[in-house]
């Protein structure tokens, strides 16, 4: 058994370690949008309960002075899922593939962008790159895009109504799109570890990067800053999937995590012992990383962009904590 640069020994940590090399050194940054450009707006996993759950986000892409292009099963239902697979790969690989359309912002999450991840090209999408918003179950995507070397924007959708009626989560969501700097000041939480690290950032939803492991769409976790949310399951669950990512080297070889919204977490029975922090900093047993808690991002009204592939500076003190985007 071939031992690789970590000391693993195990066959599913040599493909890991194998898939880490096909990543892109050198990110593309996708082009600023300007007024008059076209949005598409897809959604690859979960329906959408009604055609007003959009009236927010389109009337928001209008108000920026963009021309807004609907997916054409997107407001379809199959079961759980917004269409077939076919229909909803066919939506987003059209998406893609269009060089009018300058970003596509993803309609909501669920659950379902999995099931086509590995049907997409990306080939025309490598030639003219653009911005591919979301979060959740959109996580996939977004790492799998930063796996091609292109950076992506972990966001509210299109349907997040109540982060589109919050100032900081549309502010910092347009600073991105069109060209903007990035950066957050941040009351420190009192779990936090203090420190500064440097790293490009990856992650998203821990239930998706759990499921990610062993595949191409897993991020790569070294000399990175590693940010993590949840939202609706258990702390057992939380702990379990937090765990897999250590089993896989992940907390070995970061610089610095940030934790975002763990919301709508449901009371453990019988009760877990700790407390959500005293979790996660069980698992990471590190302290000489920069760890940040309460990063808003997430579940969360207030749920802040972040630019999934960039660099990112960490600086941590007892009073607060800053988030700086290269």
């Amino acid at each position: 058994m071939l031992e690789d640069q970590t000391g693993f020994k195990t066959a599913r940590s040599i493909k890991f370690c194998i898939l880490q090399y096909q990543i892109k050194q050198t990110m593309i940054t996708p082009p600023n949008l300007e007024k008059g450009d076209t949005i598409a707006i897809v959604a690859p996993a979960g329906y959408l309960k009604s055609e007003e759950s959009l009236k927010e986000g389109i009337t928001l892409a209008t108000f920026w002075g963009l021309q807004v292009k609907l997916g054409t099963h997107l407001f379809k239902k199959h079961g759980h899922f917004a269409g077939t697979d076919e229909a909803r790969l066919s939506d987003l690989q059209s998406a893609l593939n269009d060089p009018s359309v300058k970003a596509i912002w993803c309609a909501r999450g669920g659950y379902g962008t999995n099931r086509i991840i590995d049907k997409l090209d990306f080939t025309e999408f490598k030639k003219h790159p653009k911005w591919v918003i979301g979060f959740s179950d959109i996580t996939t995507l977004l790492n799998h895009l930063n796996n091609l070397g292109i950076e992506s924007l972990h966001a509210m959708m299109a349907t997040s109504q109540k982060s589109i009626m919050n100032d900081l989560a549309v502010v910092s969501l347009e600073k991105v799109l069109f060209g903007g700097a990035l950066s957050y000041e941040i009351p420190s939480n009192k779990n936090n570890l203090i420190g500064q690290a440097r790293g490009t950032l990856v992650g998203g939803n821990l239930s998706l990067l759990a499921a990610s492991l062993g595949t191409n769409s897993a991020p790569n976790p070294k000399d990175a800053i590693l940010f993590i949310e949840e939202t609706g399951e258990y702390q057992y669950r939380i702990d379990r999937m937090l765990y897999s990512l250590k089993r896989n080297g992940f907390f070995e070889q970061c610089r610095g995590v940030l934790i975002g919204g763990l919301s709508d977490i449901p009371a453990n029975d019988p009760d877990f012992g700790k407390t959500n922090e005293q979790l996660v900093l069980e698992v990471i047993e590190r302290t000489d990383i920069p760890v940040i808690f309460d990063v808003p991002a997430g579940h969360l009204t207030e749920n802040c962009a972040l630019i999934l592939g960039r660099k990112v500076l960490l600086k941590v003190d007892k009073q607060n904590s800053f988030i700086t985007f290269k």
